[in-house]
């Protein structure tokens, strides 16, 4: 079942930037695998998944949300989280949504299959694969902390991740908050 393999090691990699008692999402979160990582470091979570048989695992890692994101509607209107991760997941007219969850200094980790996997295994429709530079167009208002695209022959797969951090907004510096 998709969410009860380890953590991704991009998403523990980039972790630490959160800072603690965070409020964390994880969409298309499966068992919860990374909501498991996060409630381990102290972070308060959410995850969304349409499978109730995936979510009956993750809920004992945070709050659940049953919703197909695809067809249905946006189940975190007015929502906004400290961290946003996306691992092995992707519906572009998603990506609005997704940035308007991310709160001000908020952290985007996201990590899915690109253009190339088609080569070597499924998904194999473009629908499913990033094109290359397609992450850091799609997230360019935010601070691109890292970014990789290519194959990754111990896995094998072929991926495109970004580690971003939004920009504190105005509101917020006027109370003197700063970006992490």
């Amino acid at each position: 079942m998709h969410g009860t393999e380890s953590p991704s090691d991009w998403v523990q990699k980039w972790a630490h930037l959160t800072p603690k008692n965070s409020q964390m999402l994880d969409l298309a979160c499966g068992a919860g695998r990374h909501m498991q990582f996060f409630k381990g470091l102290g972070h308060q979570c959410t995850g969304v998944d349409r499978s109730s048989e995936a979510l009956a695992l993750a809920n004992q890692h945070g709050q659940v949300i049953e919703a197909d994101i695809e067809s249905g509607p946006w189940p975190l209107e007015n929502r906004q989280f400290d961290v946003v991760v996306v691992t092995n997941y992707l519906w572009r007219p998603l990506m609005p949504r997704i940035l308007q969850s991310l709160a001000s200094g908020g952290l985007l980790i996201y990590e899915t299959f690109a253009a190339g996997h088609e080569k070597i295994g499924k998904p194999s429709r473009p629908d499913f694969l990033l094109n290359p530079g397609e992450l850091l167009q799609t997230f360019a208002s935010l601070h691109v902390v890292a970014y990789e695209n290519g194959y990754w022959p111990d896995a094998p797969k072929y991926v495109q991740r970004i580690a971003a951090v939004r920009q504190v907004n105005d509101s917020d510096r006027q109370f003197g908050l700063s970006c992490r």
